[in-house]
């Protein structure tokens, strides 16, 4: 199908993130062509006439009513079928939060009831503008079957650990669900060192170097995390996974919250990605990621939200002005991290964690994974700075369209994901009933 986008503000991230008014041709899921007004052919009401209907050739023409088009938001680490846990049990200790709420809860979860929370998810992702997550959770085939049904992109990691999967079973997720669909992209990965054996980690690592491939898991998302890794093995986490060869390929790790300046050495010594998750982070005081020594030590950073147990949002741009706020206390610093490197890890970090080919730039064969955001809000007004905007005021309200792949998902309050948002709202109501009762 091909689109015409035209009469809007078009923001590339670029060193400059700058912003021109033109419109945006998307043809079989890539950016076919981008036309500024001032290079001469510039935006046109409609392709009335014959010279423009030969330009155009559209299946479908938007007017982007001079609001700003960019590259979508991917959110490098979630738990979507969460959602049926979302203010469950909140305002309680991490261990006993786990212990005596989610981990009896998910025993009682079948296929039907994750792919439904799964949907409830992508509902929320692209009304607030992610056109693409990167999802660890239990039964990774439904997941990559619901996400390429809806016409969303999922990257999704392996959770292996000590109590659920397989090494033989990643290997065999690895192989299948790589060629599954374009729109799904499969990584080695495990839980988290203090719930995965050494022996496992041995086969990942073996794994990781037999198919050159990046290795991904949770780490250093709190003290005591840190404090058992060091009684039980001699060494901090990423300093023990290092030394077992896991990271040769590069990689990435979630929260990174206690790493030390060994460790973010050897992160950016071996190309390890640190996503972010603020929101998270913060409600279960995990503490507050050192992301400007990271920035110095030129570790790559990305962005997630983790899962919305923990969160308990999708939220990209709440993320987005977390991480940056949070830093700046951290570092007693107004001018800490300015908001255009904070957009960046959003957009151009989180989608290379994740291995999307994706440079921010709204370009000729990119994919067309684009968002159009209302810029005459009153939470967006006056347009001063357009970028800090979409930081440090910017709302999933204000998300007008999503597109993944050329493919709108989102526009106007509606949902194209082939399946019926009040249908999907309703099921999920009655499953996380159904499972809150103790039924299987």
């Amino acid at each position: 199908m091909k689109i015409r986008l035209y009469n809007a503000r078009i923001l590339d991230l670029n060193n400059s993130h700058s912003i021109r008014n033109g419109e945006v041709h998307v043809s079989d899921g890539l950016i076919e062509k981008v036309i500024y007004d001032d290079e001469g052919d510039g935006s046109r009401d409609s392709c009335n006439d014959t010279r423009e209907q030969s330009l155009c050739l559209s299946d479908s023409e938007i007017d982007c009513k001079g609001n700003l088009l960019m590259r979508g938001f991917n959110n490098a680490h979630t738990h979507s079928a969460m959602t049926f846990l979302r203010s469950l049990a909140d305002d309680k200790p991490t261990p006993d939060w786990l212990r005596e709420d989610i981990f009896p809860n998910e025993a009682r979860l079948n296929d039907d009831d994750i792919a439904d929370f799964t949907r409830l998810a992508i509902m929320e992702y692209v009304s607030g503008g992610t056109v693409s997550a990167m999802d660890m959770y239990l039964r990774p085939d439904v997941t990559a079957k619901v996400f390429a049904e809806a016409g969303m992109r999922a990257v999704i990691v392996s959770g292996l650990n000590d109590f659920t999967s397989s090494i033989e079973e990643l290997t065999d997720e690895f192989k299948r669900l790589n060629e599954y669909d374009p729109l799904i992209g499969y990584r080695i990965g495990f839980h988290a060192e203090y719930t995965t054996d050494r022996k496992k980690l041995e086969a990942v690592s073996e794994m990781a170097a037999s198919c050159k491939a990046p290795v991904f898991c949770h780490l250093s998302e709190t003290r005591s995390e840190v404090e058992d890794c060091i009684a039980r093995n001699g060494e901090t986490p990423l300093k023990y996974l290092d030394h077992l060869g896991v990271f040769e390929n590069g990689g990435g790790i979630y929260h990174g919250v206690h790493l030390t300046d060994e460790e973010m050495d050897i992160a950016a010594q071996k190309g390890i990605r640190v996503v972010i998750n603020s929101g998270s982070n913060c409600k279960l005081a995990s503490g507050i990621a050192p992301l400007k020594k990271l920035y110095d030590k030129k570790v790559k950073l990305a962005m997630g939200t983790d899962g919305p147990a923990s969160n308990n949002s999708l939220n990209m741009f709440k993320e987005m002005y977390l991480t940056s706020v949070l830093c700046k206390l951290a570092e007693n610093d107004a001018a800490c991290m300015d908001a255009s490197f904070i957009l960046d890890m959003a957009v151009k970090g989180s989608a290379e964690c994740m291995g999307l080919e994706d440079s921010g730039l709204v370009t000729p064969g990119k994919p067309a994974d684009l968002i159009l955001l209302d810029l005459n809000s009153p939470n967006m007004q006056p347009l001063n700075n357009i970028v800090k905007n979409i930081v440090y005021a910017g709302s999933a309200s204000n998300v007008i369209m999503t597109m993944c792949a050329g493919k709108i998902l989102y526009r106007n309050g509606e949902f194209n994901l082939g399946y019926d948002p009040d249908d999907i709202i309703r099921r999920c109501s009655e499953r996380t009933k159904r499972i809150l009762s103790g039924s299987v």
